[in-house]
């Protein structure tokens, strides 16, 4: 069992900054791809940025040239540098993951952008 905490949610003024941390722990499994996603009431989970265990980054278009995904493997944790944040951010954001077997997900961090 691989178990994610997320930290780093909050509220925050449009125009801001914010950085999410999820660190893995609990299993000896290695963790290939870490990603982060986004949900608000009533629509599915989208994908907002992604990082391979070899650095290799994908992001949504709505976060391009915005967000910034990192990671360090020693510390099986991953990071979302959030700028230039807008209200349409407004969601909760889970980490997420993949090892050879199967995704896990973390229990999720609320943002919130203020106008």
């Amino acid at each position: 069992q691989v178990r994610l905490v997320e930290s780093g949610g909050g509220l925050v003024q449009a125009g801001g900054s914010l950085r999410l941390s999820c660190a893995a722990s609990g299993s000896n499994d290695r963790i290939n791809t870490m990603g982060w996603y986004c949900q608000t009431p009533g629509k599915e989970r989208e994908l907002v940025a992604t990082i391979t265990s070899y650095g290799s980054t994908n992001y949504a278009d709505s976060v391009k040239g915005r967000f910034t995904i990192s990671r360090d493997n020693a510390k099986n944790t991953v990071y979302l540098q959030m700028n230039s944040l807008k209200p349409e951010d407004t969601a909760m954001y889970y980490c997420r993951a993949n090892t050879l077997w199967r995704p896990y997900w973390g229990q999720g961090t609320q943002v919130t952008v203020s106008s």
